[in-house]
C-alpha cells in the first residue's frame, strides 16, 4: 500500500516537532466524543487510510500522526474530533498541540510504502492483565490523542483493514440488518474503547 503524505515541521522554542498528515484528508470519516464510547464513522476509503496511518504510527516513533477529522457526524450537526497518534517515547504534552498546529505550514509531499497484511501478532496476549502494550488517551483542543507502543499500533491497524474489507458487503446485505462495527480495545481502565462503524450514509 502506497500512502501519500504531507510532512510538516513546527518549532516551539528549542523544540522541533515533525507532524505527518495524509496528503488528502478523508471526506467520509468522523470521530465523535459520546458519553460511553469514542465513535468513529468511516467509509471504505477512509478505513483503509486509517489502517495505513496506524501502521505508520508504529514505525514513526519521533512523529505526530495527525488525521484531520473535525466535521459533521452523519445525520447531525455535531462537531467531531481530530485524531493524533503518537509513540509513547515521544512524551509529547497535548497542551502544546494547539500551538504546534498553529505553526504548521503547507508542508512537503512524501509517500511511503506500507505492508498490506497484518504482521505476526499475538492478539490474545494484548488482553492479558500483565500486558503493558495499551493505549493512553487525552482529549485536548478538539483532538483525541492516542499514545501507544509500536506493537499495539501495528495490531490495531488490522481493525481498520477489517472494516474496509468486510464493512461494505455486510452493510449492503439486507439479511444482516445493515450494521457493521468493531471495537478498538484500549486496554487501559482510564481510557474508553473506540467504536468504529462502517457507513454508506453521510450528511450532505
Amino acid at each position: 500500500m502506497k500512502l501519500p503524505l504531507t510532512i510538516h515541521q513546527a518549532r516551539l522554542g528549542a523544540a522541533e516537532f515533525k507532524v505527518i498528515r495524509p496528503a488528502r484528508p478523508p471526506e467520509r470519516a468522523v470521530l465523535f466524543d459520546d458519553a460511553w464510547y469514542l465513535n468513529a464513522y468511516v467509509d471504505q476509503e477512509s478505513a483503509r487510510l486509517m489502517a495505513g496511518l496506524w501502521t505508520l504510527a508504529a514505525s514513526s516513533p519521533r512523529s505526530l500522526i495527525h488525521l484531520p477529522l473535525r466535521g459533521s457526524r452523519p445525520g447531525t450537526e455535531s462537531r467531531g474530533l481530530d485524531l493524533v497518534l503518537l509513540h509513547h517515547s515521544l512524551q509529547f504534552a497535548p497542551s502544546r498541540w494547539k500551538e504546534v498546529r498553529g505553526r504548521l505550514g503547507p508542508g512537503r509531499p512524501h509517500s511511503v510504502a506500507l505492508p498490506v497484511a497484518d504482521p505476526d501478532i499475538d492478539h490474545a496476549a494484548l488482553h492479558h492483565a500483565e500486558n503493558l502494550d495499551v493505549f493512553r488517551q487525552h482529549l485536548h483542543a478538539e483532538t483525541l490523542f492516542v499514545t501507544g507502543s509500536a506493537k499495539v499500533f501495528r495490531a490495531t491497524a488490522g481493525v481498520f483493514r477489517q472494516v474496509a474489507e468486510e464493512g461494505p458487503g455486510h452493510v449492503r446485505d439486507g439479511s444482516r440488518h445493515g450494521h457493521y462495527c468493531v471495537q478498538v480495545r484500549c486496554g487501559d481502565a482510564r481510557a474508553r474503547d473506540i467504536h468504529v462503524e462502517y457507513t454508506d450514509e453521510w450528511a450532505a
